[in-house]
Parts: structure tokens; C-alpha cells; sequence
């Protein structure tokens, strides 16, 4: 699913720009949140007049920036098959995909506008599936029968949000970081 736009779809070089342009803008932003246009056309290796015909505005890069990390998260998701996959394969796969989505786009998972009403809707649908997940992994017997399910899907965002904050920046510690979210949530930290 990719969230619609009102404006007409892109030429390929025109769509690798923008991507260029959101790509440098989250790494910029990410170390610097007050970066200026300027500063992120000179990180993206484009003139300023490019991100201006592009973004309106720092506030519509920072929109479209969020927009772009919704979909990279709804695309995490819907790649690890939530469905259809075994759920402990699915809630390990889940798991790796959000992490390096969280960790890739940090800053622009922070900005989310509250007003969007596009990237609610995917939120609200990434929740959703996310609910079903545990039912079946319940139902397969990952989880205890009583499992609070709504109170195991919080603890569970926490420990996401807990190993993103960690930063890993190779694909190894990601995945050892999603082996520890799924072993503490499934296990816990006790003897």
C-alpha cells in the first residue's frame, strides 16, 4: 500500500531526487533538527532552488519526510507477511523491519504530524495487524492462553522503541537486537 498523494506521480529522476533529498534531509536532521534548507540541498548534492521546487517549505520537507518513514514502517510490516508467515517467524521478522525503519528514519518517526491524517490511517492499520499477530501468536502457543494481549503489544513498542534508541548501525546488531526484544518479550529478564 502506498500512502496517495494529490499530486501526479513522479518521473523516476525526479522521484531519485526527492528520495535523495529526504535521505539526506533524515541523516542531517538526525544530527542537527535545526538544519536549514540550504544546509540539507548541500547535504543531498543539489542546488537549494531543487529542494525549494520540491518543498514548499521546511515544514512540507518535514511532512513529506514523515510520510516517507510511514511508509518504509507500513512496508516493514507488510514485508515480513504477519499473516501468513509463522508467528514466531513474523514476530521475529516484524520485529528486525521496524527496528531498522526506527533506527534508519529516527527523526522523521519523531516528527510524525498529529495531523495527517494518511499516516494515522497506516498507524492505525500497522496496529491493526500488529493485534492479529498476537492473537495468532497466542493461539500457536508463544504466548500464555490469559495474555493481556492489548498489555503484551505495549511492552512489546517499548522494547522496539528501547533497542532503537541503542542505534546499531550494522544489519548484525539489528538482528541481535530483535533477537533480544523477542527473547525478553516471550521470556522476560528473570532466572
Amino acid at each position: 500500500m502506498a500512502l496517495p498523494t494529490s499530486a501526479k506521480p513522479l518521473r523516476a529522476d525526479a522521484e531519485r531526487t526527492v528520495r535523495t533529498i529526504l535521505e539526506a534531509a533524515e541523516r542531517l536532521l538526525s544530527v542537527n533538527p535545526g538544519a536549514t534548507m540550504e544546509q540539507i540541498a548541500e547535504a543531498a548534492g543539489v542546488a537549494r532552488t531543487t529542494v525549494h521546487r520540491r518543498f514548499a517549505s521546511r515544514e512540507a520537507l518535514i511532512t513529506a519526510l514523515a510520510a516517507w518513514a510511514t511508509q518504509r514502517f507500513y512496508e516493514a510490516v507488510d514485508s515480513a507477511r504477519p499473516e501468513t508467515s509463522p508467528p514466531a517467524v513474523a514476530l521475529y521478522q516484524v520485529t528486525a523491519n521496524v527496528l531498522r525503519v526506527k533506527i534508519g528514519w529516527a527523526f522523521a518517526m519523531d516528527a510524525l504530524p498529529a495531523d495527517a491524517p494518511e499516516i494515522a490511517r497506516v498507524h492505525a492499520e500497522v496496529l491493526s495487524r500488529c493485534g492479529d499477530l498476537f492473537e495468532r501468536a497466542r493461539d500457536a502457543g508463544l504466548l500464555r492462553p490469559d495474555t493481556d494481549l492489548e498489555w503484551a503489544r505495549g511492552v512489546y513498542y517499548a522494547l522496539i522503541h528501547e533497542a532503537a534508541s541503542q542505534a546499531p548501525d550494522t544489519d548484525a546488531a539489528v538482528d541481535t537486537l530483535a533477537t533480544r526484544v523477542i527473547d525478553t518479550l516471550l521470556h522476560g529478564v528473570g532466572a
